[in-house]
């Protein structure tokens, strides 16, 4: 494990009240809707919809919680500073090689390059493309999906801008979400990895070390791969136990990072019908993590699917946990960016995320 780190020169110690946050939202998101995915054995509707976004603009609305602003476009540099080239040309083209095909529905991928076969070179024919850069098919590919992903990760960009000007804090509502995307796949909904974009943004304007807090109940394996190796940005989630949890392949409590990044990744697994009690004690000892850290930033990747009703997760956190969770993240004083990723309990989904900003936000 890495030891206590000395606070950089640039870092900044912010009060906790007194301001208000703005929401950065493209109605681009729309333009990604997903008919079906694949779940245990099923095409099912996507539980990653457009609906999510609009509870929670109507949430933020009725507590008049701060302006909503449409995001800047920052073209594809910060993407490719995050995901490899290649992968990002598949994301802008696919579509079109899949409906050349005279296919209408989504594109969904049927292989992948598992054990003993190839994994290092990209096929041709469109088929290959969507197995070859993803790990499941839960992300369908849409006449839109480009357009809607780009636009998520401008919403991302933007509040980072706004971070690194001098807001306190910022909620960048992105849909569709970005934390299992990792630098060359797609899955678990995400195409882009908002989360690591943002946090390479600030490395990019000045920010010496930025620290990456994962709430969302899925492990970030997406964000985790991208910065391993790394020292400069700290990796910490708390989240369902792999062993029985998606993305089951990544997220194990022994996953410290590697080579330069070695004590800089921070899991803590968490067992099915894990109580409020134990999953804030899992929550102080990763800000525990950051404040050691010296961070000049946090990016929170804020999934609320830790929610007692959530369809496909199994923590028990209520409605009325959640301004906690904002009030601790708070209490870092550092400047803080939201980062919408899960929750699929749609009904309730407005309500627990408002209430994460409200009580980061003191009130």
């Amino acid at each position: 494990m890495a030891s206590r780190a000395t606070p950089s020169p640039a870092t900044h110690r912010l009060p906790h009240s007194g301001t208000t946050m703005l929401t950065v939202h493209s109605p681009d998101h729309a333009l990604h809707h997903g008919a079906a995915e694949f779940y245990r054995g099923r095409l099912v509707p996507c539980f990653e919809m457009p609906s999510r976004v609009e509870h929670v603009l109507a949430s933020i609305a009725a507590a008049e919680l701060g302006a909503v602003i449409p995001p800047e476009s920052f073209g594809r540099e910060p993407l490719v500073r995050v995901h490899a080239p290649d992968y990002v040309a598949f994301l802008e083209s696919a579509w079109a090689e899949w409906s050349a095909l005279g296919e209408t529905g989504d594109a969904l991928p049927y292989v992948w390059p598992a054990r003993d076969l190839r994994g290092d070179v990209p096929p041709a024919h469109i088929d290959g493309k969507l197995g070859f850069y993803s790990i499941d098919a839960a992300v369908p590919i849409t006449a839109g999906t480009w357009t809607a992903v780009s636009a998520s990760a401008n919403v991302a960009l933007t509040g980072a801008k706004l971070i690194v000007d001098g807001a306190r804090s910022a909620f960048a509502l992105c849909r569709p979400p970005g934390h299992h995307a990792g630098a060359r796949a797609m899955g678990g909904f995400c195409y882009l990895n908002n989360a690591a974009i943002a946090a390479q943004y600030w490395r990019d304007h000045g920010m010496a070390r930025v620290a990456i807090l994962d709430v969302d109940y899925h492990h970030g394996n997406g964000t985790q791969a991208i910065f391993y190796d790394r020292a400069d940005v700290l990796f910490a989630s708390l989240h369902g136990d792999p062993q029985v949890e998606y993305p089951f392949f990544l997220g194990y409590a022994d996953e410290t990072g590697t080579g330069a990044g070695e004590g800089f990744n921070l899991n803590l697994p968490l067992a099915w019908g894990t109580e409020p009690a134990e999953y804030l004690s899992a929550l102080d000892t990763a800000l525990e993590r950051i404040a050691g850290f010296g961070a000049d930033g946090v990016v929170v990747s804020l999934g609320v699917d830790t929610f007692e009703h959530d369809p496909i997760s199994h923590f028990k956190l209520t409605s009325a946990d959640y301004p906690t969770i904002g009030a601790r993240i708070a209490a870092l004083g550092l400047p803080t960016l939201f980062v919408m990723e899960g929750g699929y309990a749609v009904a309730d989904i407005g309500t627990n995320v408002v209430n994460v900003l409200r009580g980061f936000e003191g009130g």
